[in-house]
């Protein structure tokens, strides 16, 4: 299996690993460091695909991400298929398994290319709207055969035996891109002491670094690069991602970045590893080091296999050591597309002519390839192509660029490879993301970004600057200049020495003319991904599509996943030239993320990294810890879930703290119910619009339990809130709900009411709040507090301030287990003191700590709700019998009112929340059990309702539950069925939701 256009040295690749693969069914070899594409080009490799609307064949053109054609299928199984990877960013490794993504019955001899012959006359643009709009009954028949001609690759038909993930990250400077204008600028920024991420989409940082002719310091390129990796990684506070694809740019400096983590190591990850993560970064300055994209020049037959950018084959010749043929033809319109000439000959290979549109090149590559002996044809351009399935023949013309003609007959060179340059695009990309406008510069011949709202700076390629010396200087500058605004002290460094080499300007050369008019010369493709044609895009400025996302939409231009990374530019220019206008006139289209495709496994990954997601603890999550408590995540907080003793499993653990609850007293962490500061002259009658009942009377130090609905009329959170002054309440929400409460309130206040004068402000971490409840928390308080604890002087639903274990605090008596409780609010960083006290008082009552769970069982047996778990968002108030909390007479409409009386919330049979008592005591209904009238019912039975929530209760002696029945509040005591899995049935009868202490004595005492 030779390689026969490897080259014998050469290469950023390691020849001693030797590395199998198989393309289209067919094994071939590469080496250890090859891209898929570098290794399809040793082995002579020509047809990777066939286009996307004519079926043309297509090959290798670029070497990154720009490359349109090579749009593979990669996976050696069913469960590993992976669609639409470019093959010049998909590193090789030992069995990789690629196919083509269409073309049939190979990709070598599609039967539908014929349509690549005849398509320019059968499928202008349009053609699909202009064909199958009529008949309108053949529309089904239409879309059947389109959908399955249309699409690049295809998804798995398996589970993904993958994992995927994403993270968080924040960070003073995200550095995208890491060529010299990135490296430098991650220095800069990483020295000054920054938190610092630097970002690159290839398989190894550096860039164009890794394949330049230059040197820095008189010393390779890549020796720099590895000096400045070394430094960056003994930076603390410096993170690199390789692999790494910055995919899109958001508001408030927001950016995702899609890293293939072991995509280069195998068809699957290896065991314990992650195959793709997304990093979600949140970052205070941006700098943009994206570089520039060369751009090919469009002339006849520009599509056919040995057709490429100059950079791509200079980059295969000296990363890879490839050459992707043996007689090369080089046209231009720029000095620096020499070096391919330059590199090609110093390989030993031969250059059969330089084509340059310019008169009279004369910068320093012009000049050394002329002392090299090689054909220099000015004022000329490659006019056309010959071949099938490879270039054969290119045909040279000399060019009037001004009048856009050919001026001779020109000649045919037999060659096997036309390399092509047309100047550089900068990548505007990101920069485009949040509706920067770029700016079109003439002395660049390409777009710039332009203002934008984000906190960036752009450097180098992406900012115009092509020169390597200006490059580094430019991004060096950049780096001090994002890490001074992100709070840092600039610093000075010594930039590398470059060779300055004098160039020529560029000349606007972005269609080369043909003897024949556009629309009459073989094809001149100016986005090969879509084949979209230099014709078809003066076509649609004919038939009046102007704008230039007009012409975009018309055309397919820059459309899929290429982006118009290639052909925009040249797109843009021939229908600025088409409408007689110029190209700043004309614009260019915006670009959306992603840059480049992103995987559903990495889009939808598992959470990972501690960054992910915020884990909130309380302040005495120290003590729950020495105590063995049982955690469970509720609302980013880790909540004590139970509190085990000698090997009780959770439903002992939970027995036992409910009977020491009921008993005596216990202890209960309540730090995490959301609390909210309301303060403003008009904060009653916000909180008399916002809650189901009125708040206009409630006097100072009292609290009252209330309901928020949404819009609808539906439950969506609850909660006390207490008078702390006329104009000053502390409204408490559900741990889960706090955020979503907030931000209700702010978006009513500014959007709906902002004449109220209202403030609000979370203060759920300023407090910690322990919860003693049960008939001796009274005793037990009284020991560690000044306050007056008597019945009378501290009634239910009110609140006093005094010290508690000495340090100030807020009391609430308010209860959620139906027994005399007390929640005792105190500064958070004074509450492991205050509970110690407590703990220590406690001792004679047997004070016991309980979690969440045994909460869940003391609430329940009172028929206190949990929004969320006995609601679903489909819950009125009334519907939970909690009509006494609904305001029916408050003055102001308030959120909610208008919905649940529409006439579907008003009418029979709702379903309602009611208690169900199963009719053998020893059985319990599991939770989301559904609920039906008849258990002999043939199956689909009619469905009546479902349990919310079920426990099994030591006080009362017997399993309850709590669900919601159709019509439920008039079915007391009827019977209702619940069907198993396994078989059984369980009945059980509907009752009042409220089975202990019924008439509220024990919380009242």
């Amino acid at each position: 299996m030779s390689q026969r256009y490897r080259l014998p040295n050469g290469g950023r690749i390691d020849r001693s690993q030797v590395l199998d693969f198989t393309f289209n069914g067919q094994r071939y070899q590469g080496y250890q460091g090859d891209t898929l594409a570098a290794a399809l080009l040793a082995n002579g490799v020509d047809i990777v695909g066939r286009s996307f609307k004519y079926s043309r064949p297509r090959g290798i053109i670029a070497a990154g991400s720009e490359e349109p054609n090579a749009i593979l299928q990669i996976g050696a199984s069913e469960a590993t298929q992976v669609p639409n990877v470019r093959a010049t960013q998909q590193a090789l490794y030992a069995g990789l398994v690629a196919t083509s993504t269409n073309g049939w019955p190979s990709v070598n001899t599609d039967v539908m290319g014929i349509l690549g012959k005849v398509g320019g006359k059968l499928m202008p643009p349009g053609f699909y709207y202009k064909t199958f709009m009529y008949p309108q009954s053949f529309w089904m028949t239409y879309e059947k055969y389109i959908r399955k001609a249309a699409g690049l690759g295809r998804s798995p038909l398996e589970n993904d035996p993958d994992s995927y993930d994403y993270m968080n990250h924040h960070c003073d400077v995200l550095v995208v891109g890491a060529g010299p204008a990135g490296l430098a600028a991650a220095l800069a920024a990483g020295r000054s002491g920054a938190r610092v991420i630097l970002a690159d989409e290839q398989e190894e940082f550096g860039g164009s670094l890794l394949d330049t002719r230059e040197t820095l310091d008189g010393q390779p390129a890549a020796e720099w690069v590895a000096k400045v990796i070394d430094e960056l990684q003994g930076m603390p506070e410096v993170t690199l991602l390789a692999r790494a694809t910055v995919n899109g740019y958001h508001d408030h400096n927001f950016l995702t970045i899609h890293q293939r983590l072991t995509d280069h190591l195998g068809d699957r990850a290896p065991i314990g590893r992650v195959r793709q993560r997304m990093h979600r970064v949140r970052a205070g300055r941006v700098v943009l080091a994206t570089g520039a994209h060369e751009r090919p020049l469009v002339y006849g037959n520009n599509d056919v296999p040995g057709n490429m950018l100059a950079g791509a084959v200079s980059t295969y010749v000296r990363r890879y050591g490839v050459a992707p043929g043996r007689k090369l033809v080089l046209s231009t319109n720029n000095d620096h597309a020499y070096r391919v000439a330059l590199d090609w000959h110093d390989a030993g290979l031969k250059v059969v002519a330089v084509a340059d549109a310019r008169h009279n090149p004369r910068g320093s590559l012009v000049e050394e390839a002329r002392a090299k002996g090689i054909r220099i044809l000015t004022s000329s351009a490659v006019i056309e192509a010959r071949g099938s399935k490879h270039v054969t023949a290119a045909r040279v013309a000399a060019i009037d660029v001004a009048a856009h003609q050919v001026t001779s007959p020109g000649e045919w060179l037999d060659c096997d490879l036309v390399a092509t340059s047309g100047g550089y695009s900068p990548v505007v990309h990101l920069a485009s993301h949040l509706g920067g406008k770029p700016l079109w510069r003439d002395d660049i011949l390409g777009f710039v970004p332009g203002e934008a709202p984000q906190k960036r700076v752009c450097v180098g390629g992406v900012n115009g600057v092509f020169a390597l010396g200006d490059a580094l200087a430019d991004g060096f500058e950049g780096g001090v200049r994002a890490a001074t605004e992100a709070g840092f002290k600039a610093v000075e460094g010594v930039l590398p020495k470059v060779l300055v080499r004098p160039e020529e300007p560029t000349v606007a050369l972005f269609q080369v003319p043909h003897d024949r008019n556009t629309a009459r010369a073989p094809k001149q493709f100016v986005d090969q991904q879509n084949d979209v044609t230099a014709a078809a895009i003066e076509l649609a400025t004919r038939e009046g599509f102007e704008s230039v996302e007009h012409v975009k939409r018309y055309t397919a231009l820059g459309f899929g996943t290429d982006q118009g990374k290639l052909g925009n530019i040249n797109g843009l220019a021939i229908a600025a030239r088409s409408l007689g206008i110029g190209i700043a006139q004309m614009g260019t289209t915006m670009f959306r993320p992603n840059y480049t495709p992103v995987t559903f496994g990495a889009v939808a990954g598992r959470h990972c990294g501690h960054l992910f997601e915020p884990v909130r603890f309380t302040a005495l999550h120290a003590w729950h810890v020495k105590n063995g408590a049982e955690f469970e995540d509720v609302g980013q907080w880790k909540r004590p879930w139970y509190f085990p003793r000698g090997g009780e499993d959770l439903q002992a653990a939970v027995a036992r703290e409910c009977k020491a609850v009921r008993d005596s007293v216990g202890l209960l962490d309540a730090s995490t119910l959301g609390k909210i500061d309301i303060q403003g002259p008009d904060a009653r009658e916000f909180l008399n619009r916002i809650y189901t009942n009125a708040w206009t009377k409630l006097d100072v130090g009292k609290a009252r339990y209330g309901l928020m609905c949404k819009e609808d009329g539906m439950v969506f959170d609850d909660g006390v809130t207490a008078c702390l002054g006329d104009n000053h309440f502390l409204m408490t929400t559900t741990t889960g709900g706090a955020a979503r409460v907030l931000q209700w309130l702010e978006i009513y206040q500014q959007t709906e009411w902002p004449e109220l004068k209202v403030y609000f402000t979370s203060v759920t971490d300023h407090w910690a709040t322990l919860t003693l409840s049960g008939p001796n928390s009274r005793k037990l308080l009284a020991e560690v507090t000044d306050i007056d604890l008597d019945r009378d002087a501290f009634p239910f639903m009110s609140w006093k301030e005094g010290l508690v274990g000495g340090v100030p605090a807020r009391v609430f008596r308010i209860s959620f287990t139906g027994e005399l409780s007390y929640e005792v609010n105190v500064q958070a960083n004074y509450a492991m003191g205050v509970l110690e006290q407590i703990v220590a008082a406690g001792k004679p009552y047997n004070l016991t700590p309980y979690g969440t769970e045994t909460m869940h069982v003391l609430r329940a047996e009172k028929g206190f709700i949990i929004v969320g778990q006995d609601t679903d968002g489909s819950m009125t108030p009334d519907d939970l019998n909690m009509g006494w909390c609904v305001g029916r007479t408050k003055p102001f409409s308030w959120i909610g009112w208008r919905g649940m009386n529409r006439e579907d919330c008003v009418r029979e049979n709702r379903k309602q929340l009611v208690g169900l008592k199963p009719v053998d005591p020893s059985q319990w209904l599991p939770e989301g059990a559904q609920l039906v009238l008849d258990p002999k019912q043939p199956i689909p039975m009619d469905m009546v309702g479902h349990v919310t929530s079920s426990y099994a209760s030591n006080s009362l002696g017997y399993s309850f539950a709590m669900g919601v029945v159709k019509g439920g509040l008039k079915r007391m005591g009827e019977r209702v069925f619940s069907p198993q899995a396994d078989g059984s049935v369980i009945e059980a009868e509907i009752c009042a939701s409220v089975f202990f202490d019924p008439k509220g004595e024990r919380q009242n005492i």
